[in-house]
């Protein structure tokens, strides 16, 4: 870290906390030339993965729309709001986890899928329907039939 009074290379942190509950390390640095004092904040950065369209078309990771996609087939559900940010979190956490520079679309919408599954059958065929484009009734019962074994609720 550069001085920000006389740029020498030379500083040393003399005091580190956490701070922003936890998601920022605040740093008390002295530069050995100058014998200033000054503060840093270190914070950490999270990297998406780009998304890779069907038409191939790369566009960055974006949460609102991840979020606006979700919410629709959960209008009307009895899930809470507590329960879908969870849910999001751990769609970002699956893809920050492959480690990938970019995800096709049907990929990010397989993981989605999995999740809504897991948490309201309703809401997981509203999705499919959508996502899956069914043309027919006939896609539609199977895609039904994917999930009555799961369990022991008539939705």
């Amino acid at each position: 870290m550069h001085c920000p009074f006389c740029s020498a290379c030379e500083t040393k942190v003399i005091d580190s906390r956490l701070c922003a509950d936890g998601f920022q390390v605040r740093r008390r640095r002295h530069c050995l030339e100058c014998c200033e004092r000054f503060t840093t904040f270190e914070v950490m950065e999270v990297v998406m993965p780009r998304i890779v369209k069907a038409s191939t078309k790369i566009e960055p990771y974006d949460a609102a729309k991840l979020r606006r996609s979700i919410s629709l087939p959960l209008q009307k559900r009895p899930i809470s709001i507590d329960e879908i940010e969870a849910m999001i979190s751990r769609i970002e956490k699956t893809l920050r986890q492959t480690g990938e520079r970019e995800i096709s679309s049907k990929q990010l919408g397989e993981i989605v899928m999995n999740e809504l599954k897991a948490i309201d059958d309703v809401a997981y065929v509203r999705f499919a329907s959508v996502y899956r484009d069914f043309q027919d009734l006939e896609a539609f019962k199977a895609e039904l039939a994917n999930i009555k074994p799961k369990g022991d609720s008539h939705d």
